[in-house]
């Protein structure tokens, strides 16, 4: 019985390599069935603002599983990517990248003798990947870094059990927790709650700017990475540099009810069409694919197809012995076809599958999921950052904040880019458009939501207010941060 899967073929070299991948499964007799899909640039193009027709949004949601090459999304028109669009509606909340030493790759590692098997597992939905932005002054450009305890939750329980099944014994946290307190703070704290409920499992963490230096530099130290979005999209395109780039890099996009298998490399538009581009990551992923859905022998079968044709020294013209005749994407495809059953002589994978093996479901949600950890936390409004637009001095502001008090606040101190420029600061300190004053309540009082726009409301009487953000007490923790020199 085969199973049904959404494939969109993609832009630029897209239609390319997916035509070599789908004959790839085809001489295997992969047992999937195709329902091609509406995506991409050209739908883009003909008015559709996500990139997709809804013919094709509700194909993907009835299987469950897409399959897509790469997607351009046009620059300048003010739409999203739509290969976030995608993770981010569907909740396809980790994204796996695996990177391994392949042989007939060269890389300063291989040549040096030092394998390289690691797996990066990516919060995928959250972060700055919100794509929540605003100009508050002509000046200054804010957007709001979004990590959540329930969306950490997801992704770093997913990464635990994807170490337990691969039989790992380590994974790693990376994170910025000493600079962002709160939200990466939030995540990583995460992490060390949920380590308790795998024992068996080396958890340690690691601030993202070291992990970079010493993944050039000892990457064998590593068997898996957890991380936040931006930092997790940074630091998997640093590991498919070593192990030669991102046309070997697969990418794999989890979620609890629709799943995206991808290559992450560019559209090329400069080769479109000569029928040259690299099969490689796009057939990876498509491997990584055939494991979850359980169909892991054909996935070894042509893993190792993949990985003896690479040990021979068949090439593209993007990679290998330029001293040999490079091969074009379908010659490269073919090579791999005749190849079938054939093993390499070291690295070669078995039928282990890498995720927790799924099929499609029937099942439809009637309404959106919300998650609410701890619903019953008390809360605590405890003051204000007011955020305004203002071109004079610290002092001259701290005069007109002042001025606002009633008997629930008081002025506490001004920042102007993170950094405290009242009561104490230094001249030193260049300043922008936009300040912060933060009032916190006078002891004993309560406040209210309605205290605090009251309060906004009266400075901007004299003064622009470009945004507020309450200040917060959760149980007994303070939740907001303080400014730099405070």
């Amino acid at each position: 019985m085969k199973t049904r899967i959404a494939v969109a073929k993609g832009d630029g070299i897209g239609p390319e390599i997916m035509e070599a991948v789908l004959n790839i499964f085809e001489a295997n007799e992969v047992p999937l069935e195709y329902e091609f899909v509406e995506m991409g640039k050209s739908y883009f193009d003909a008015g559709h603002s996500t990139g997709m027709t809804e013919a094709a949004k509700a194909t993907i949601e009835n299987l469950g599983i897409l399959f897509k090459g790469p997607m351009e999304t046009p620059k300048g028109k003010g739409v999203k990517s739509i290969n976030v669009t995608a993770r981010k509606v569907w909740n396809t909340y980790a994204n796996q990248r695996d990177f391994r030493t392949l042989n007939g790759v060269q890389t300063v590692f291989s040549k040096a003798g030092i394998q390289i098997n690691m797996t990066i597992i990516r919060e995928n939905i959250e972060d700055t990947y919100g794509g929540i932005e605003h100009m508050i002054t002509n000046d200054v450009a804010v957007g709001r870094r979004i990590i959540t305890r329930p969306g950490s939750a997801q992704v770093i329980r997913y990464a635990f059990e994807m170490a337990r099944r691969k039989g790992l014994r380590k994974l790693a946290c990376g994170h910025k927790a000493n600079i962002m307190k709160l939200t990466d703070g939030l995540f990583l704290e995460t992490f060390y709650e949920i380590a308790k409920d795998y024992p068996e499992i080396q958890a340690s963490d690691i601030i993202v700017d070291d992990l970079c230096m010493k993944l050039v530099s000892h990457p064998e130290m590593f068997q898996a990475i957890v991380l936040t979005n931006l930092q997790g999209d940074i630091v998997s395109d640093l590991c498919a540099g070593l192990v030669g780039g991102l046309g070997f890099a697969p990418s794999a996009n989890i979620g609890d009810n629709i799943s995206i298998f991808e290559a992450v490399h560019g559209t090329a538009p400069d080769i479109q069409g000569k029928n040259i581009a690299n099969p490689t990551a796009l057939l990876l992923s498509g491997i990584s694919m055939l494991r979850f859905l359980g169909l892991t022998g054909h996935a070894a079968t042509i893993e190792n197809a993949l990985l003896y044709t690479l040990e021979k020294g068949v090439h593209t013209g993007d990679f290998g012995d330029r001293a040999t005749k490079s091969s074009n994407t379908t010659e490269f495809a073919e090579c791999i076809i005749a190849n079938l059953g054939k093993h390499p002589s070291v690295g070669g994978a078995h039928g282990q599958p890498n995720f927790e093996c799924k099929t499609n479901s029937d099942f439809t949600p009637e309404k959106n999921k919300i998650t609410v950890t701890d619903p019953n936390i008390k809360e605590e409004i405890l003051g204000a950052d007011i955020f305004v637009e203002f071109t004079g001095q610290p002092s001259e502001l701290a005069e007109i904040a002042k001025s606002k008090l009633n008997d629930k606040f008081e002025l506490i101190m001004i920042s102007n880019r993170g950094t405290q420029v009242w009561p104490t600061g230094s001249v030193y300190t260049e300043l922008v458009n936009q300040f912060r004053i933060r009032y916190e309540k006078v002891d004993n009082s309560e406040l209210t939501q309605r205290d605090i726009f009251d309060l906004a409301a009266q400075v901007s009487d004299a003064v622009k207010v470009g945004s507020v953000e309450f200040l917060m007490k959760f149980g007994d923790k303070i939740g907001y941060s303080l400014a730099q020199g405070q």
